[in-house]
């Protein structure tokens, strides 16, 4: 089987999105079939998942407000991320779900376009960031996706940024999905893989992704590789290359993370010693 047919079996209308743009279907055509994207975009919430979503909208708001004001960053990479700007295009940016919340703080108020699920989750999360300056495309990759992919591709072409938790939704943790590969292909931007690390954070041990969120006042650092690009002409092998490219370069940033915070941490236990004397 085929790394396109592999895909198609996951998500068969996210398979298509970049054959409708290689065949030169137009956006409007595919709006005709369903003007409103009530089959795909809305979801009916009871009351009191409403009241739930409406709480953890403003508790996130806050918590990413007033946390990340405190946080002090060391980044690594920036060249990388200068690189990627002078190629000329548009950037996809693609990181680890867990990272969602300090991520958010980092790079607010740059207007970039982010997948967010259509779920419970989906729903806050995307109010959330948009009061941060984002913008949302509700779909995954399985619910919803084509329509979010084609909706990141119009953006995309409009100068805006992109950014995909590649193991989202749901996914395994730390395993990247396509998404950002296909995104690449049917637009010609760069992805650009980032990771970010807080010295201290507390875990959600009972999500799937375990969650960070970092201590306030804590250090956090972010490791930004070189920009990777995919021809707008390849192929299934290609695709596949690609993605463990993607793939590859997160892992190597997280080694790296890992290494920082040992650091951190070294650093910490010697302050403490120092004090105690």
């Amino acid at each position: 089987m085929s790394y396109t047919d592999r895909m198609a079996e996951r998500s068969p209308k996210l398979a298509g999105v970049v054959a409708e743009q290689e065949s030169g279907r137009t956006q409007d055509e595919h709006a005709r079939e369903d003007p409103t994207g009530a089959s795909e975009n809305r979801r009916t919430f009871t009351p009191w998942q409403r009241v739930q979503i409406f709480v953890a909208t403003w508790i996130g708001y806050f918590a990413v407000l007033l946390i990340g004001r405190t946080l002090r960053w060391e980044v690594e990479g920036w060249d990388n991320f200068e690189a990627a700007l002078q190629l000329g295009k548009s950037l996809i940016y693609a990181f680890w779900h867990c990272e969602i919340f300090s991520a958010t703080w980092f790079w607010r108020r740059r207007g970039i376009v982010v997948m967010t699920s259509q779920n419970f989750d989906g729903e806050y999360i995307g109010r959330i960031i948009r009061k941060h300056g984002y913008g949302a495309a509700r779909g995954s990759s399985s619910r919803g996706g084509a329509r979010a992919l084609v909706e990141m591709v119009r953006s995309i072409r409009k100068g805006r940024l992109a950014a995909f938790t590649v193991d989202g939704p749901r996914g395994p943790r730390h395993v990247a999905k396509p998404g950002a590969v296909l995104l690449a292909k049917a637009t010609g931007a760069p992805i650009l893989c980032f990771h970010i690390v807080p010295a201290r954070a507390w875990a959600l041990r009972k999500s799937w992704d375990r969650t960070e969120i970092p201590h306030p006042f804590s250090r956090a650092a972010i490791f930004i590789a070189p920009p990777i690009s995919v021809n707008q002409d390849a192929g299934d092998e290609e695709q596949a290359r690609k993605l463990r490219e993607v793939q590859a370069s997160l892992n190597e940033l997280g080694r790296r993370g890992e290494e920082w915070k040992a650091e951190q941490q070294i650093k910490r236990q010697n302050s403490k010693s120092k004090t105690q004397k």
